[in-house]
């Protein structure tokens, strides 16, 4: 096993140059490619440290064979215009090397993310031809074949389709070829793009899962293996299988900043909170360095995505100082790198609205402003509802009930908007939406006293919540419904009613500050002080070093001190 080591030298404040020991000069150039706008240049990776141990026989020649097992694992840790510019690389030196086609294509599908775009499409179709005629052994045809089945018929298939096909390429190679590891590998991604996104059965994740962690054992430090059991095990269900594998992926890749950031998809499911935050600010000052090493006209969008669980972190601490202070890194940003990544424009109207619905501040959230940004929102509806659902939660709170119902429309809007891209991948984006909606409309109708009209509502929008995953770009929901519905409860007395839908949500979304609170308040209003003092002592763990102003947390520490005594 090969331990793939990159030393970098650093040559000014815009550029990194890893040094591979390549040729740099290219061989033999097939004319086709000279219309294909490949990335090319050197590879700009912040850090002197690895990118994990993997060994990909299929390689052609053996002085390519570093490069090529670099950009394979660049490809695992989702540094995909990386990983495209070392295959290039490769393909410079051998040109008649299929594989190293193969790896340009699988750097554009990025499976795992959002769809390629009409010009990646083109751009792959255009690769994979020019690899079709080159000659292969019966391995790299089925390598080669697998990832022409995503990319055929392109115009006129769906992107759910052409993704099913590969996975089912990627299963006959799976089992034609069971001592291929990166087989097996690429067919758990392959799985995981297939998933059910919205259902909760976990099927894929499940299968996936299970085929990861047998490979594990004898491949520590591989980076598919590890990232990929991270992303399978991102729900509440499988989130504890995954805790081991994300305290190793950020050591196994240290170099990569999404791989610093994966781990806290688990610790956010765990609620471990110190943790995440940790993963995290290494993620985004990773980050920083590759928008600073190449040039970047906009931020990286790992920036904005870490930050983004950085302040839901915080904000479970109760630590405002630090979650704003977070915030102001990124607020004035206004143009990001790639343009078409939902994870980049998610945290701009994600955020701002965590900061207000967290701390129940209604007025905040019922006058924020949707950010100026180089881009048109109507092209990022879902991002775009977030802000509005913030501003129609703040504006039932405030009793402007106007300004309520003007939110709600412009929601309902946005949901026909997302419906009407008939993109299967944003089904999430559209079930989510619609909670919003209804949560929106069971607050007008509960402030303005039609108390069983709004908790109607609200037990749909729960309902709906419950068999519905996460997305998996957001640490959680802004705010979830259940936890709402227990507002609710509280807000009329039903205090028994509330406390189980406290404790409902936090069995989904443990160490949850408000949960947790809400829960300890309900349980004191019951009379139930030994779990009231349970929830009240867990709200002080849970903020303890935070210098915290929530008031929640004075109320905590007021409850603790005098009931110690008889509680104990």
């Amino acid at each position: 096993m090969k331990t793939l080591k990159i030393f970098l030298l650093t040559l000014s404040f815009t550029a990194l140059i890893c040094s591979l020991g390549c040729k740099n000069k290219i061989k033999k150039l097939n004319p086709a490619l000279a219309s294909i706008d490949l990335k090319r240049g050197e590879l700009l990776l912040c850090n002197t440290e690895q990118f994990g141990e993997l060994k990909f026989s299929l390689s052609c020649n053996y002085e390519t064979r570093v490069t090529f097992d670099l950009a394979v694992a660049l490809l695992h840790s989702f540094q995909y215009a990386e990983a495209e510019k070392a295959f290039v690389k490769v393909l410079d030196e051998d040109p008649n090397c299929p594989m190293a086609y193969w790896g340009v294509a699988m750097s554009i599908y990025h499976a795992a993310w959002f769809p390629p775009t009409k010009e990646d499409l083109i751009k792959g179709s255009k690769i994979l031809k020019i690899a079709n005629d080159l000659s292969m052994d019966d391995k790299q045809r089925d390598y080669i074949n697998a990832i022409g089945a995503f990319y055929a018929d392109w115009e006129i298939s769906d992107h759910k389709i052409r993704a099913k096909r590969f996975e089912k390429k990627m299963e006959q190679i799976y089992t034609k070829y069971p001592n291929d590891i990166e087989a097996a590998i690429f067919y758990t991604l392959a799985l995981y793009s297939t998933r059910d996104r919205v259902a909760k059965g976990y099927e894929n994740e499940r299968k996936a899962g299970e085929i990861l962690e047998s490979l594990f054992t004898t491949n520590p430090n591989h980076p598919g293996i590890a990232h990929y059991i991270i992303h399978n095990y991102d729900n509440p269900v499988l989130a504890s299988k995954g805790l081991e594998t994300a305290r190793r992926y950020a050591k196994i890749a240290p170099s990569s900043s999404h791989a610093q950031h994966m781990p806290s998809h688990i610790f956010t499911r765990l609620g471990i909170w110190e943790e995440s935050i940790e993963s995290n600010l290494l993620s985004a000052s990773s980050s920083r360095c590759y928008t600073e090493a190449a040039a970047l006209d906009g931020a990286y969008f790992e920036e904005l995505h870490a930050t983004d669980y950085l302040v839901y972190a915080y904000l479970q601490k109760g630590d405002n100082e630090n979650a704003k202070k977070q915030y102001n890194l990124i607020k004035e940003l206004t143009s990001f790198y790639p343009t078409n990544i939902t994870a980049a424009i998610y945290p701009i109207t994600a955020i701002p609205a965590r900061l207000a619905l967290e701390n129940r501040n209604w007025e905040q959230a019922a006058n924020l402003e949707l950010r100026e940004i180089d881009l048109k929102w109507e092209q990022f509806p879902w991002q775009k509802a977030i802000h509005h659902f913030a501003k129609g939660l703040g504006a039932s709170h405030t009793k402007d009930f106007a300004s309520a119902e003007y939110e709600i429309e412009i929601l309902k809007e946005l949901h026909q908007d997302l419906i009407a891209l008939n993109d299967r991948t944003k089904s999430i984006q559209i079930k989510q939406v619609e909670i919003q909606i209804k949560t929106l409309q069971a607050w007008l109708n509960f402030i303005k006293n039609d108390i069983k009209k709004g908790l109607q509502l609200m037990q749909e929008a729960v309902d709906i919540e419950r068999n519905t995953s996460k997305h998996p770009v957001t640490p959680g929901d802004v705010l979830p419904a259940i936890e709402l519905l227990g507002d609710m409860y509280l807000e009329i007395g039903k205090n028994e009613e509330a406390l189980l839908a406290y404790e409902l949500n936090l069995k989904e979304h443990p160490n949850r500050l408000n949960g947790i609170y809400g829960a300890a308040i309900a349980a004191k209003k019951i009379g139930n002080h030994e779990k009231a003092f349970k929830y009240f002592e867990n709200v002080l763990k849970l903020t303890e070093n935070s210098n915290s102003d929530r008031p929640e947390v004075k109320e905590a520490k007021v409850f603790v001190r005098e009931n110690n005594q008889s509680i104990q």
